[in-house]
């Protein structure tokens, strides 16, 4: 087992935090890590810089998250990987669409020309918008706190959705959902970084398995035809307990 060694803490939100390190660790955006918090969890965790220094961003949603969220400069992150399979870099234009803290994968990909639609519940879920040029953010929350009021597809209707050369998505399943449903009779390019329960990151324990794909082995990043192949994709999805549930 590897480890980095924590430089700074950086609290993005009530619960986000981003660990910065500084290690030579060869990463493609988009691939994951399986972090360990000591007697209690492996969990996966992506990348929302690459380059140097490196971080990871954590959102808090149990125990190991909280862990690891938790950890001061001077602490060691212990983790296997990197794995899976990372975003294709293409050139051109991009759009970015995140929401929460998925947007934080996305975020190795930004250059100047990117633009990005950013969406959260309130305003405090909005994170990394200071990462994106002036006039490229959009911004969606569900209550209305900051920028428009209302779904990620609302802010995709004020752009020219075709004139990207290549279009990231990632955040919660029913967002991404709703996302491929605007883009699947469109004319584009795009590819979207999948969210499932891990427990092993190479594929043994089938718990993140969708349409008999292993998202830890086989993506987590399927184009848009992959998707549209998926049945189960917005559908369904197993707990931790490997009991198949309806969302």
């Amino acid at each position: 087992m590897k480890y980095f060694i924590i430089a700074e803490n950086k609290r993005e939100s009530h619960n986000v935090n981003t660990l910065v390190f500084h290690d030579d660790i060869s990463i493609v955006p988009g691939q994951f890590i399986m972090a360990w918090a000591p007697r209690i969890n492996d969990i996966p965790l992506s990348f929302s810089s690459i380059s140097d220094p490196k971080a990871i961003t954590i959102k808090v949603y149990g125990d190991a998250s909280a862990y690891l969220a938790g950890l001061r400069p001077g602490d060691r992150l212990f983790y296997e990987g990197p794995y899976g399979n990372g975003y294709d870099i293409v050139p051109g234009k991009k759009l970015l669409i995140g929401a929460g803290s998925g947007i934080a994968s996305l975020m190795p990909l930004i250059d100047g020309n990117t633009t990005g639609v950013i969406s959260g519940k309130t305003a405090e879920d909005i994170l990394f918008s200071d990462r994106f040029a002036e006039g490229k953010l959009h911004i969606v929350t569900d209550d209305g706190t900051a920028g428009k009021k209302g779904f990620v597809t609302a802010a995709m209707d004020e752009l020219d959705i075709e004139d990207f050369d290549m279009i990231y998505v990632c955040g919660p399943e029913i967002m991404m959902k709703s996302v491929l449903d605007y883009l699947k009779d469109k004319n584009v390019n795009c590819q979207f970084s999948l969210e499932r329960s891990m427990k092993c990151g190479v594929g043994l324990c089938d718990s993140c398995s969708i349409n008999g794909y292993q998202v830890c082995r086989d993506g987590p990043v399927f184009s848009i035809a992959e998707l549209k192949s998926m049945d189960e994709f917005g559908r369904t999805r197993l707990t931790y307990s490997g009991k198949r549930v309806f969302f």
